[in-house]
């Protein structure tokens, strides 16, 4: 498991290291997928668990809020149009395994469900 950036929730991203200029647009383009049920953006969610810059392709890692998600089809054809519109490689959609849980959204969001104070 990646360590979390500070203040965020969020598991450091390989990219972050391998293509620092490409990590904001990642991030900004992510930010406008939003889960419907919930309302937040897959970045505040934490979603996103890694971005990997590899030889011939960007991998993309994400999770689902639960494995059923009636919207985790459109989301993930949402997150691979978004990181294709701003990657220079191909991109390589992984959904992960991982269980979502509250504690991997950004800091502070969950309060709103009387999670955190």
């Amino acid at each position: 498991m990646n360590e979390s950036i500070p203040g965020t929730n969020r598991p450091k991203w390989d990219i972050e290291e391998q293509n620092p200029e490409l990590t904001e647009k990642f991030k900004q383009s992510f930010a406008e997928v939003i889960d419907p049920e919930l309302g937040l953006n897959i970045i505040q969610l934490g979603l996103v668990r890694n971005v990997t810059d590899r030889d011939d392709s960007i991998l993309v890692k994400m999770i689902l809020t639960t494995p059923f998600c009636p919207y985790g089809p459109a989301m993930l054809e949402t997150t691979r149009e978004k990181a294709e519109a701003v990657s220079p490689k191909p991109i390589v959609l992984d959904l992960g395994m991982e269980m979502w849980d509250f504690s991997m959204m950004e800091e502070g969001l969950g309060g709103e469900w009387g999670l955190y104070g």
